[in-house]
């Protein structure tokens, strides 16, 4: 929905969290991005399947130190 248009991966992430939130009222939500972008691999870095990741955090997630640290623990073991 938000990607069609040219963005600033920090913004797009941004931009899912809130809509995530706004849709389904959770308690927290935690989104983490790992695209890989066709520009990189074709100039510039020039390495195939580099990615940049970003991250947001948004009402309990990120004001509970408990709920953070248990997500950001099970994203180290994937």
């Amino acid at each position: 929905m938000f990607s069609h248009r040219l963005h600033i991966q920090e913004r797009l992430t941004k931009q899912v969290a809130r809509a995530i939130s706004g849709v389904l009222k959770p308690q927290g939500v935690s989104i983490l991005m790992q695209p890989s972008y066709l520009c990189m691999a074709m100039r510039g870095v020039q390495k195939v399947g580099n990615t940049t990741i970003t991250g947001c955090m948004l009402r309990y997630m990120q004001s509970r130190a408990i709920d953070r640290e248990e997500f950001l623990e099970l994203l180290h073991r994937t």
